[in-house]
């Protein structure tokens, strides 16, 4: 997955994960983020996943057992944080 700066960055919890792994996009502050750049959720779309001092490539998902968006994090795509740092 190559990611360029213009992938919207979304604040997770990496430990938040579903069964197969994939970070829940439901916590409170991933919700903010999401609202706050008015980011339309859809199966495919890329982001930036940041959690503390790490930031790794996502691709969105619906989870179809647990009806809500997820990211399945491409841990090959591991971003340093000063260049994928959340603000």
């Amino acid at each position: 997955m190559n990611e360029s700066p213009n992938h919207p960055v979304v604040g997770v919890d990496l430990q938040n994960a579903d069964p197969d792994g994939r970070v829940r996009l439901n916590t409170v502050g991933t919700l903010i983020d999401i609202e706050r750049q008015s980011i339309e959720l859809k199966p495919g779309l890329r982001l930036v996943l940041v959690d503390a001092d790490l930031s790794a490539a996502g691709q969105v998902a619906w989870s179809e057992d647990e009806e809500l968006w997820v990211a399945e994090v491409d841990w090959n795509e591991v971003i340093p944080p000063a260049e994928g740092g959340h603000s």
